[in-house]
């Protein structure tokens, strides 16, 4: 059915903000190292996360076996939040005059502004909003349990651990190779800036993370964007109020700036993925409707297993998704790779 527009409003969007600190980079330091299940898919391999920790002091390993334990490296990141701090003597004086409830409740995750007050009575020590914020939470793998430590430790025992840990990382790890790291940081968050008056808010985002769709929410009115090196390949997400925040994954041309033939990882992938007659098909076949595997084997009159196979690439690539058991292709990445081999084939000019 056509529809005429009769309203003079434009859709909705959201601001995107660039943000990028070394302090930023030692806290995910810290909760990359604390999550033992996912090391092993970092780009850095086993060996070096083996060697790094047998490295550390005794009092760090206490430190970080804590932050395993209780998830706290999330108490780090949303104290970060709180505003731009200059140095971490600064960071480290802000925790120290936090009132004890104020730090609880800063520590506490945001679960939507509708549930602050159950927030801030948590944090006073009201069992029955703990209890509700720990059932809000109940979807999340660890947010109960990290709720749960936060409305209970002593807060003063908590101040001294973020303190002390943020402190042991940042002198162990992030000091030695501060210069190298930040030029990382401002060399990504540079070409984001770049790229930001080129692309729509949402094209931003989705190319800045590698392919994260993030469509505008009614509460949302910025995102923020914060490069970091530690995580890589992943996106790490959370919410504040009135904010979305994506940790991505800095670009390999951002590591490697000397090697200006170097593309990005994420560039190769993409024209790998289309280097296909048939995967080609799938994507101008996907461009006209979502289709289900069903289809495009119909359509194409090749085996099931072939198409799935050459859909996976696509996925890899973050050109194709799924969603309600149909394909379905990104546009903004098929729109946005033009700009993005530009920018390389500029790159250095």
């Amino acid at each position: 059915m056509d529809i005429i527009q009769a309203t003079g409003r434009k859709r909705e969007t959201y601001q995107v903000q660039l943000e990028y600190s070394l302090l930023w980079e030692c806290a995910m330091g810290i909760a990359a190292v604390t999550n033992t299940p996912l090391l092993h898919t970092l780009e850095k391999p086993s060996e070096h996360w083996k060697q790094l920790k047998a490295s550390l002091s005794k009092e760090l390993l206490e430190h970080l076996a804590f932050v395993e334990k209780h998830n706290t490296w999330k108490a780090l990141l949303q104290l970060l939040h709180q505003q731009a701090f200059a140095s971490l003597p600064d960071f480290l004086a802000y925790i120290e005059r936090l009132a004890p409830e104020e730090l609880k409740s800063i520590c506490l995750p945001y679960l939507g502004k509708e549930h602050q007050n159950s927030r801030e009575q948590a944090a006073s020590g009201d069992r029955k909003a703990a209890q509700k914020l720990r059932e809000l939470a109940n979807g999340n793998p660890f947010f109960p349990a990290y709720i749960d430590f936060i409305c209970t430790t002593d807060p003063a025992e908590l101040k001294r651990h973020l303190a002390e840990v943020m402190s042991d990382w940042y002198e162990a790890v992030i000091e030695p190779e501060a210069e190298q790291l930040l030029a990382v940081l401002t060399r990504d968050s540079e070409a984001k800036r770049s790229m930001q008056q080129r692309m729509t808010p949402e094209e931003l985002v989705e190319w800045a993370t590698g392919g994260v769709t993030y469509s505008p929410e009614p509460s949302v009115h910025r995102v923020l964007l914060i490069p970091q090196i530690v995580y890589r390949p992943w996106n790490i997400e959370a919410d504040i109020e009135g904010t979305k925040v994506f940790h991505y994954p800095v670009a390999s041309d951002s590591i490697h700036p000397a090697d200006k033939y170097m593309p990005d990882a994420s560039l190769v992938l993409k024209h790998k993925a289309l280097g296909d007659e048939i995967r080609l098909r799938i994507v101008k076949l996907l461009s006209e409707e979502d289709r289900s595997l069903q289809d495009l084997t119909d359509r194409l009159n090749i085996g099931k297993s072939t198409i799935h196979h050459h859909l996976k690439l696509l996925r890899a690539a973050r050109l194709v998704d799924i969603r309600d058991a149909k394909y379905r292709v990104k546009t903004k990445a098929i729109d946005t790779l033009a700009q993005e081999l530009a920018d390389y084939l500029r790159q250095d000019e």
